[in-house]
């Protein structure tokens, strides 16, 4: 039966040409973090289950998660649950704005509804860092423009990486100090619960 999809039946060079790229592409990984953050619904299990759909995710590999930080909400409507805030480390073959459309399908996928600005949420997933590039795109910023003033962000990303460094600000544990360490921003660490690293 025809077809105008152009991808139902692709031309031999079409072919190489896209499995060459494939080839490339799963050559060729960066480091990114993702801050992870939740204060609806099951808090720690809406946090593991977002560590395991990145994990799910063809190019991406979780090599690290941090300890589960509380904090209080910052901004937005008065009187939000507190969060659960969590980073992860990958290496992925995804470009930052392949990325970026993965977070976002998993925060839908977990009942992200963007109503109110800075408003209570099951889910946010935000791009800290991709291999230290620096783009001033309104689509996505690199790195994330408030990450060094967030303790929330701060404390796990120095948890998750003691080596970590937020390009054009500095290492994360200086930054942590110059915000009052964990306690200057209310972060408190959970040290009941844990996120698992996907095998």
């Amino acid at each position: 039966m025809a077809t105008s999809d152009p991808t139902a039946s692709p031309t031999t060079f079409d072919l190489e040409r896209r499995v060459d790229s494939a080839e490339s592409t799963l050559h060729t990984t960066r480091r990114a973090v993702v801050a992870l953050g939740s204060n609806l619904g099951n808090r720690l299990e809406t946090l593991q289950g977002a560590v395991d759909a990145l994990e799910d995710t063809p190019g991406v590999k979780v090599t690290a998660v941090s300890a589960v930080y509380e904090t209080d909400a910052v901004g937005g409507p008065a009187d939000q649950p507190s969060y659960f805030n969590a980073v992860a480390v990958l290496r992925t073959s995804l470009p930052p704005v392949d990325l970026l459309d993965r977070a976002n399908a998993v925060e839908q996928a977990f009942g992200r509804v963007r109503e109110v600005h800075w408003g209570p949420r099951t889910l946010d997933v935000d791009i800290l860092d991709y291999e230290d590039v620096t783009s001033d795109d309104p689509h996505l910023s690199l790195p994330h423009p408030r990450a060094h003033e967030r303790a929330f962000v701060l404390a796990p990303w120095l948890d998750a990486d003691p080596t970590a460094q937020v390009p054009g600000h500095g290492p994360v544990d200086a930054l942590l100090r110059g915000l009052g360490g964990e306690e200057g921003q209310g972060v408190r660490r959970r040290a009941d619960v844990q996120l698992r690293l996907p095998e």
